[in-house]
């Protein structure tokens, strides 16, 4: 293993054990609040819908919205600043202390000030900062960064923030229970916001019309902030813009209910300042509040830092609908194992992280984590205003690839079978070109199985290839799915319909069996089975960032299955993160007529049983049992399609006694489990489901489950054998 990828394991290694355990809780504990949350809504969908297209609205009309904003903050009697980088905002937030001779700031929480460093900036000053946020106070004494957007001391256990409170305040008495640990807090901080100079907040919204500013928070600090010193300055991105204040209803429905299962955040604030309500004088407790002096002071500092810039790039622009809700860290398999000190960069982390940082900081700061993401897109069905952040991810990958130049990149473009630079890591074009080393697998079988076995190949693959030696490789058959059906052909008489079988490389170079399966179950159902020698669909090189082979892939798969979509025949697909392909991504690499027709024609395997059966086919064909114990798990891009239903339907219509399990992620995730820097994560991460499947209840029943990375981790972790649920209802031969 290479230097860097041992330091990546180790880190990694090191954070699952110190602090894998509280994000863990944490964050899964926010993503169940979510599903149960979100069902209280009507129109949930709807909502996301509308949300997005605010956004969307409001980004493209941004610059107008900026002018706006200026004349109702001016209007008001406050002051809008627009800072250049951080840099920019840093000094005029000094001048403003300066101005007011203000030897003490109070903060609400805000990760646009973290993301300028505002705090560092004032400190050098010689003005203290004080986080009154109860996460970032502890934080803040423990001198740590956070590890979420929304919650960033998650990472830290009640027993640890008692430890870190008690060693470093002392109190009388030690304390233990979080209500301890809280009311402490809040003592602490009253006394210092008493006596603070200026208040600074950030701004989840902002509205042009009115210059209305809204704070989301689970605490009433960020109130105080703002009201109780005479001076405010709010810190946002010049994203938060929205046109009115009607705008923001769907966002407060969806915030809450997306971060953190809250039914509605604790506190929603919706302040147009500078406030009317007079300052408070806690030196003269006797005289009434409304004879103190309503003179205030406001500054709005919008902040660019590359957010124009990512306004023009059609790659990361929807990264600026992001409303900061910290849904796809929740989601996220890898983020509740490691969170945000080992899945974030500079400030951002989680799923969209990688666009932020991208943005904001460059594109070294998002490599560091961009590989934790494995495009499973659990997030984009979470994210409340619909973003594409596997794209997003995948773009960010695709250009650090194509940062490192070498003055041999000209020898390895050729020699390569891919569309991409020369930059790109020896591990990733392996991955993204497995496709080649499965053909040349298939034709060198079963040698090519026993000198990769070989101690010398695996020490030479995970030193120049990433590959775990711990992993088990997948063995490659002689004879593949396409050979085996040549030979064989059809063997059905009168069809009542077609269906192109489509030879996924594990189906076709590894796992033949089930591709044998899947023609015998289809053909027990009158269907009359064609399966082309068509290329792979792009999967592999797209998870690996390689965009250009991905899309080479996706033209050639469309033009060896067009004649076929042509002639009214459906496509039948075992691999659901293949269908994937075919219902998603191919909408950015094919006319929006060829996508339409390959994404309209293309079926799961078991969803395209379920209709057979449904629209009369005889179950009877296929294998029926008599409560036969099945223990299921579904794969997380068919889950996302809403397609793992089928597979329970049509098991348990066929007799069997399915168990399903309710673990989202397998930890697997294609070329993910196989890397020597991810293997010891992957594992962690497959624990849960190892779990589900050796309880009393499951630990006897036969093991299913429908991707090929499930089936793999599924193998690596249990001791019986596993297979896909296609073989487990195709007839006997």
């Amino acid at each position: 293993m290479s230097k860097a990828r041992e330091a990546k394991a180790a880190k990694i290694r090191q954070l699952m054990e110190t602090e894998g355990d509280a994000v863990n809780t944490g964050t899964s504990g926010f993503n169940q609040g979510r599903y149960e949350s979100v069902q209280t809504l009507d129109d949930y969908e709807g909502l996301k819908s509308e949300a997005r297209a605010i956004k969307e609205d409001a980004i493209e009309r941004l610059p107008e919205l900026i002018d706006e904003l200026r004349e109702t903050v001016e209007e008001n009697g406050g002051t809008l600043y627009i800072a250049d980088d951080a840099d920019d905002a840093n000094r005029y937030i000094r001048e403003v202390c300066k101005d007011k001779d203000a030897e003490r700031v109070v903060k609400s929480k805000s990760m646009t000030s973290e993301e300028i460093e505002v705090n560092e900036a004032l400190e050098h000053a010689g003005t203290e900062v004080i986080e009154t946020d109860l996460g970032e106070w502890v934080l803040q004494v423990a001198d740590e960064a956070p590890s979420h957007i929304v919650a960033p001391a998650i990472h830290k256990s009640r027993d640890a923030i008692a430890d870190l409170f008690n060693e470093t305040f002392d109190p009388d008495e030690p304390l233990e229970t979080a209500e301890e640990l809280t009311m402490f807090a809040r003592e602490q901080l009253g006394e210092l916001i008493e006596d603070a100079d200026v208040g600074m907040t950030g701004a989840n919204f902002i509205t042009a019309d009115t210059g209305t500013i809204a704070l989301v928070t689970s605490e009433g600090n960020a109130r105080k902030t703002a009201v109780v010193p005479d001076t405010h300055v709010a810190v946002a991105g010049v994203e938060k813009l929205i046109p009115t204040v009607e705008d923001l209803q769907p966002f407060v429905e969806l915030i809450g209910k997306s971060g953190t299962g809250q039914d509605i955040t604790s506190y929603i604030s919706l302040l147009t300042p500078p406030v009317e309500s007079p300052t408070v004088d806690f030196d003269d407790p006797d005289t009434p509040i409304t004879d103190g002096e309503t003179d205030r002071d406001y500054h709005l500092v919008l902040i660019d830092n590359g957010r124009m810039t990512m306004r023009d790039d059609d790659q990361l622009r929807e990264t600026l609908y992001c409303i900061r809700c910290s849904a796809c860290s929740n989601v996220c398999a890898n983020f509740q194992h490691v969170g945000g000190h080992a899945f974030g960069g500079e400030t951002y982390s989680g799923g969209i992280g990688t666009g932020w940082e991208a943005g904001v900081e460059g594109l070294d700061s998002a490599a560091e984590f961009n590989d934790l993401c494995t495009g499973c897109s659990r997030c984009t069905t979470a994210c409340p205003v619909e973003i594409d952040i596997p794209w997003i991810n995948t773009v960010v990958r695709d250009r650090v690839n194509r940062g490192d130049v070498s003055e041999l990149d000209w020898l390895v473009e050729g020699l390569t079978p891919d569309e991409e630079p020369g930059g790109v890591s020896f591990q990733k074009r392996f991955f993204g070109n497995f496709e080649t080393a499965a053909k040349v697998g298939s034709f060198f079988a079963p040698v090519s199985n026993w000198v990769a076995q070989s101690s010398i190949s695996r020490n030479l693959m995970e030193r120049f290839l990433g590959i775990d030696a711990r992993r088990e490789l997948p063995a490659f058959q002689r004879e593949t799915l396409v050979e085996w059906f040549d030979a064989r052909g059809s063997r059905v008489e009168n069809p009542t319909r077609t269906a192109v079988l489509y030879p996924d490389v594990y189906t076709n170079h590894v796992q033949v069996e089930r591709g044998k399966a899947a023609v015998r179950a289809l053909e027990a159902l009158d269907v009359e089975v064609v399966v082309p020698d068509v290329r792979s669909s792009g999967r592999a090189p797209l998870s690996q960032g390689m965009i250009s082979t991905a899309e080479d892939h996706a033209h050639d798969v469309y033009a060896g299955l067009s004649e076929y979509i042509d002639a009214g025949h459906d496509i039948v697909v075992i691999e659901p993160s293949d269908l994937a392909m075919f219902r998603g991504e191919y909408e950015k690499f094919l006319p929006e007529q060829s996508f339409e027709r390959i994404a309209d024609s293309s079926y799961e395997v078991m969803e395209y049983v379920f209709g057979l059966l449904e629209n009369g086919a005889d179950a009877d064909a296929l294998s029926v049992v008599d409560g036969d114990e099945v223990a299921y798990h579904s794969h997380c891009q068919q889950r996302t399609l809403g397609l793992e239903g089928y597979t329970e339907a049509v098991l348990s219509d066929l007799g069997f006694d399915v168990a399903t399990s309710d673990v989202e992620c397998c930890g697997m995730a294609g070329s993910f489990g196989y890397k020597s820097e991810y293997y010891e994560l992957s594992m962690d991460v497959g624990s849960e489901l190892k779990s589900q499947f050796q309880t009393d209840e499951t630990r006897d029943r036969t093991v299913v489950a429908s991707g090929t990375s499930c089936l793999e981790q599924l193998d690596s972790l249990l001791s019986r054998p596993t297979q896909h649920p296609v073989q487990l209802v195709a007839p006997s031969r």
